[in-house]
């Protein structure tokens, strides 16, 4: 049998460890940690490593929303994707794991950028919100 991704990068300690490390930097960074403020940084660990554990082929389901919705409200760039990309390197860096198991997780990451990101800002603000009020943050 074939091992999971999970499996093979030590398990779910190992992924909530790197979840932890990886959103003090998120928290702590001046443009991304502006999307997260007012929002329980452990709750967003867990639902992060629900998520990815699950598409990393564990038994962990992720009962939270689809991305595109739990995503709808905010101005997500390429650039902004990547620079969150970069803190999830080197959270997974930081942990040990050698390079080819870093590049798997990073284009597992990558394949949810296109139900996330925006193409432009003017095509995000006609989006029609209802109640819910639109996220962009400048970058500083």
């Amino acid at each position: 049998m074939k091992q999971s991704m999970l499996d093979a990068i030590g398990g779910l300690t190992v992924m909530e460890r790197i979840h932890t490390t990886f959103y003090d930097k998120v928290y702590a960074h001046p443009w991304l940690g502006k999307f997260f403020e007012g929002h329980d940084q452990r709750a967003i660990e867990l639902r992060q490593t629900q998520f990815m554990a699950e598409k990393m082929g564990g038994d962990m389901p992720y009962p939270g929303k689809d991305l595109p919705l739990a995503h709808r409200r905010m101005y997500i760039t390429e650039e902004l994707l990547k620079v969150r990309q970069a803190l999830l390197r080197e959270a997974i860096e930081e942990a040990g794991l050698p390079e080819p198991l870093i590049e798997r997780w990073l284009r597992i990451d990558h394949a949810f950028w296109r139900k996330i990101k925006n193409d432009s800002l003017s095509a995000f603000k006609q989006i029609d919100f209802k109640y819910e009020k639109p996220v962009i943050i400048e970058k500083p």
